[in-house]
């Protein structure tokens, strides 16, 4: 199976946190359509014939975009790539649906969510939407810059629950300067209270090139506390625990068997094909990437000029990915997989580098599989680069 990735460019402003390429202009969302079809014919052979089991709107905000919109690029996509399953029709006759069994999501920002924006939602292929809510206060949506209130993120989610919409996920922020532990509980209550399946819930980075970061060093603004984002980290994994989410990456909880399958099969090295500009493609032999710049990416499609860079990826970084994705998540890192997919005999080193943390309580082993534990998930990353071969 595969994924492919639609990252839209747009967005009404831009958060003072944000680093993915996005614009605060919707000038070009025309051409960016017409873009974006060429690209998906051009580019079809890159997955190999893999089947596509998921397809995911991302950006940027895709929700700017009118969904019978979106609806013509999902009919594109089935065109041109393998159908997920086939079906029988009524009459007999076999026939391919190319939407059965896929999950086709939709990211979406609270205000966009209205009744008149479900009735068209209801007439598209969308299954599953990620609700870009960060917080149910209105000082940290302000301070973050975000377009829509705290009241219309509870509504959003309430909506689209009394649409028929069950697969829902919302994304939260912590260690947001103008928050506290008992407003991060709250936004836990919250989250626990509207029953939603799945919860995102990333930390808050300073990027640079970006306001925030400008602000916290022009003084406009407190710098990030790294003590009170450890807490609330710690707070998350126990209320969520509690609530019955399984935390199958560090970043992402849900109830069993709602796990996000796109956002999975990234973890687990599974192909996937990224449209648009700045979007990262993978075909397990390969990444490549697009331009990160509209206007490029629109020429270069129109005008049949190259928009990618690509890399064909040795054994050791296929193994140095698999181990920084793979310890991230509940599935652990495997070393019979290391072995017999990614042909590599190393498992003294591993064993050897990965022992300090077993001994300092970040990681256990079971059968070959190392496993972060919580203490371990606050680091992570540092973790994973002990395990790097360099």
């Amino acid at each position: 199976m595969a994924g492919i990735y639609i990252h839209i460019p747009f967005c009404r402003r831009k958060c003072h946190y944000c680093n993915f390429f996005s614009l605060a202009s919707q000038k070009l969302k025309e051409p960016f359509l017409t873009a974006l079809k060429k690209e998906i014919g051009q580019t079809r052979d890159y997955l190999c014939g893999e089947p596509v089991n998921t397809i995911y709107f991302g950006g940027g905000t895709p929700s700017l975009y009118n969904p019978l919109v979106l609806q013509e690029i999902i009919d594109l996509i089935s065109l041109v790539t393998p159908p997920a399953t086939r079906v029988t029709s009524f009459s007999g006759e076999a026939e391919i649906n190319q939407d059965v069994n896929r999950e086709i999501t939709l990211e979406i920002n609270p205000d966009d969510i209205t009744p008149a924006y479900i009735g068209r939602l209801k007439q598209t292929s969308f299954n599953r939407f990620s609700i870009g809510i960060q917080s149910f206060f209105d000082e940290d949506l302000i301070w973050l810059n975000r377009s829509h209130s705290a009241d219309q993120a509870i509504q959003s989610v309430r909506m689209l629950q009394e649409a028929g919409y069950e697969n829902l996920s919302i994304d939260l922020i912590y260690g947001i300067p103008s928050s506290s532990h008992e407003k991060w509980q709250k936004n836990l209550e919250t989250a626990f209270s509207l029953d939603v399946p799945h919860i995102s819930a990333y930390a808050l980075t300073v990027e640079a090139k970006t306001p925030l970061a400008w602000m916290i060093g022009q003084h406009k603004s407190a710098t990030v506390n790294d003590e009170m984002q450890a807490d609330q980290f710690n707070m998350l994994m126990n209320k969520t625990k509690e609530h019955g989410y399984l935390q199958y990456e560090i970043s992402n909880f849900c109830k069993p068997g709602r796990h996000a399958i796109h956002n999975t099969n990234y973890w687990q090295g599974v192909p996937y094909l990224g449209l648009g500009p700045s979007a990262h493609s993978f075909n397990r032999s390969s990444r490549r990437w697009n331009i990160s710049s509209l206007s490029k990416y629109i020429d270069g499609l129109n005008k049949g000029e190259p928009i990618t860079d690509e890399e064909l990826l040795t054994s050791v970084q296929k193994y140095n990915e698999y181990v920084m994705t793979s310890l991230r998540t509940m599935w652990g890192c495997n070393l019979e997989k290391i072995n017999d997919e990614l042909r590599m005999t190393n498992d003294d080193l591993i064993r050897k580098h990965a022992s300090l943390f077993v001994k300092q309580g970040m990681l256990t082993e079971n059968s070959g599989v190392f496993f972060l534990t919580d203490k371990g998930k606050l680091f992570a990353d540092r973790i994973a680069s002990e395990l790097f071969i360099t």
